[in-house]
């Protein structure tokens, strides 16, 4: 009876009982997923790229830009910048060296036979090239402020033809007027000379406008280095050796102006009419105004001779027009030359 009981409540027992059995498994099983998930791998048989990829997950996104931009942080640019800035120097010193050496040797064989250069010629020809400097200073800083100021960008837009036209007006009638007034009436003379300044830094502003400062730079260390080299050569040769080029000079200066205004004649499917065109506004007009500058400084002693003698006035104003119109011209093939060699390389 017992049995039977006990077989029926095994039944009803593990029933009753099964919730119970339920959780304690669930319970058990914990662990076990617990486990699971604790456990860690072992890093013997771990590949490097693993290892890697933990490394890339726990490092955070910035610390690579934070690690490169300290880098770039650390670059030495002033030391590159001083290098090229010395680099340079040393070029431009060898090339004015090696100008004046090949031109001394060549165009000064006749030295002057007068036991060199009289006091009174060396202080005309330097108080003419002090003026010189100064209308060259005036020309740049005149020509800074139109950049800056805006004007150099109307006068861009309005009529060229207009600005032309108009711009050799002032400059010529500036020039005679400085040339006409007496040295002795120094503001109006000096007034017009700055007005004449004035009027070459609206022809070269537009140029330097789109021209990098490097090159203007470099472009006026050569012209320096050019002019300087012939100047002492026209200063050291003989009496009125080089008087005799003012006329072949003004031929030459004709054909280049002429050169310079093919491309309004000639069309623009000439290329190579126009490209010899440009080479003799180049290159012919660097020759020329080399050449100018030689005849101007041999005419300057010249003057100097003939107001130590009383025939005319010391006149170092007039004399520096000459030597700047020589500069502006040589100056502006050298950038033009200069930008040409720039676009080529790009």
């Amino acid at each position: 009876m017992s049995f039977t009981v006990t077989i029926r409540a095994g039944p009803a027992r593990f029933a009753s009982r099964l919730p119970e059995l339920t959780k304690t498994s669930f319970r058990s099983a914990a662990p076990i997923r617990a486990f699971h998930q604790s456990a860690r791998p072992s890093n013997f048989f771990t590949s490097r790229t693993t290892v890697a990829s933990t490394l890339l997950k726990s490092t955070p996104k910035n610390a690579f830009a934070q690690s490169s931009r300290t880098y770039m942080q650390q670059s030495a640019v002033p030391a590159a910048d001083s290098g090229s800035t010395m680099r340079r120097l040393l070029t431009g010193g060898a090339i004015f060296g090696g100008t004046l050496i090949a031109i001394n040797a060549v165009f000064n064989r006749e030295t002057r036979e007068d036991g060199g250069m009289p006091p009174f010629e060396r202080s005309y020809l330097n108080s003419t090239f002090l003026h010189t400097g100064l209308g060259i200073g005036i020309i740049g800083l005149t020509a800074r402020q139109m950049i800056q100021s805006g004007f150099v960008y109307r006068l861009m837009v309005t009529n060229p033809w207009v600005v032309a036209i108009g711009g050799l007006a002032l400059s010529f009638g500036t020039m005679i007027g400085t040339r006409a007034v007496d040295p002795d009436n120094y503001v109006p003379k000096y007034a017009l000379w700055t007005a004449f300044n004035a009027t070459q830094a609206a022809f070269i502003a537009p140029l330097l406008a789109f021209a990098p400062g490097a090159l203007i730079a470099r472009a006026g260390l050569y012209t320096v280095a050019m002019m300087g080299s012939i100047s002492f050569v026209g200063a050291t040769a003989k009496q009125e050796k080089y008087m005799y080029i003012g006329g072949p000079l003004l031929a030459g200066a004709a054909i280049v102006a002429v050169s310079g205004l093919a491309p309004l004649v000639i069309p623009a499917t000439a290329a190579r009419t126009l490209a010899f065109t440009e080479n003799i506004w180049l290159y012919g007009g660097l020759a020329v105004f080399g050449g100018f500058t030689l005849y101007d400084v041999q005419k300057i002693l010249y003057h100097s001779r003939l107001a130590e003698q009383g025939i005319i006035k010391k006149d170092p104003v007039n004399e520096s027009i000459s030597l700047e119109l020589d500069f502006l011209n040589i100056f502006i093939r050298m950038v033009q030359i200069l930008m040409m060699q720039q676009n080529r390389r790009k």
